[in-house]
C-alpha cells in the first residue's frame, strides 16, 4: 500500500530555515501530485504547495511565495519543502499527501494518502 513518511520538522527560531521530506512507497507516482498541507491549533488544514511527479509543475500558497519551495527527487521517490524566513505564523503540524491525477490541487479532499505528519515549531 502507498506509505508516505515526513521527516524534518523541528524547532527553529523565526527567520530560520528547514527542510522537510516526503519519502513515498507502495507505487510508482508517475501521473500524481504530490502536496504539503499544514495545521495549526484550533485552525483548519490549509494547502501548503504542490508538485506535480511528472513536469515538476509547482503551486503555492500566497502566505508562502517566495519562501518556500517545493521539489522532488525522482531516484529517491522523495518530495521536499524547503522552508527560509519562517514566522511564527507557519507553527503547524506538516502533511504530505499524495493525489491521483495530475492538476493544481489545493484542496485536502482532492488528496488520497497522507503522512502522519511532522511538527514545525517557529519561535519568535
Amino acid at each position: 500500500q502507498v506509505q508516505l513518511v515526513e521527516s524534518g520538522g523541528g524547532l527553529v527560531q523565526a527567520g530560520g530555515s528547514l527542510r522537510l521530506s516526503c519519502e513515498a512507497s507502495g507505487r510508482t507516482f508517475t501521473y500524481y501530485t504530490m502536496g504539503w498541507f499544514r495545521q495549526a491549533p484550533g485552525k483548519e488544514r490549509e494547502f501548503v504547495a504542490s508538485i506535480s511527479w511528472v513536469g515538476g509543475v509547482t503551486y503555492y500558497a500566497d502566505s508562502v511565495k517566495g519562501r518556500f519551495t517545493i521539489s522532488r527527487d525522482n531516484a529517491k521517490n522523495t518530495v521536499y519543502l524547503q522552508m527560509n524566513s519562517l514566522k511564527p505564523e507557519d507553527t503547524a503540524v506538516y502533511y504530505c499527501a499524495a493525489a491521483r491525477r495530475v492538476g493544481v490541487l489545493s484542496s485536502p479532499n482532492e488528496y488520497t494518502y497522507w503522512g502522519q505528519g511532522t511538527q514545525v515549531t517557529v519561535s519568535s
